[in-house]
């Protein structure tokens, strides 16, 4: 497995595999499928991009993970998305994604990372909290656009 920056010809198969998950369902907020384009823009060249790794196995994309900045954040808090081939979860992809984006994090000055997890996404709390995120609040009305009530879990990880 090689762990790498993400370039924008990556972004097609980021595009794939984000979208593979948003139509199994169940463990991404995400409910309408991207584009490489939005993938990029998001990712790696917008104005919320701080870094974007990629994990690939010869030609297979097994997973990707981004931090970006947002609004609603505090100074120094930077956002993280992770996203692993289905299948893949818990085969050491996602914690050797990790261990680089904690890198660029702390390179750059970054206190704590956030991430914002479905309530209902057992994997994904998992993954988190192994990491050593630790829960700090929740959104218990974060609904589906269909009225689905899922909730959000806020979970943080102290990069100081």
């Amino acid at each position: 497995m090689i762990i790498r920056q993400a370039v924008p010809d990556d972004c097609t198969a980021m595009a794939g595999l984000l979208n593979s998950i948003i139509r199994i369902g169940g463990t991404t907020a995400f409910e309408v499928e991207k584009t490489a384009y939005d993938i990029c823009d998001w990712y790696l060249t917008g104005q919320f991009a701080v870094c974007c790794h990629v994990a690939w196995k010869g030609n297979i994309l097994l997973g990707y993970q981004s931090l970006s900045v947002w609004e609603d954040l505090p100074d120094g808090w930077g956002d993280i998305g992770t996203f692993v081939q289905p299948g893949l979860q818990r085969s050491g992809v996602g914690a050797a994604l990790f261990d680089h984006t904690r890198i660029v994090a702390q390179t750059r000055g970054f206190r704590v990372i956030n991430a914002t997890i479905r309530a209902d996404n057992v994997p994904g709390l998992g993954y988190y909290t192994r990491r050593g995120f630790i829960d700090y609040g929740a959104e218990p009305a974060f609904a589906l656009s269909n009225g689905q009530l899922v909730g959000r879990i806020l979970k943080r990880f102290d990069l100081g």
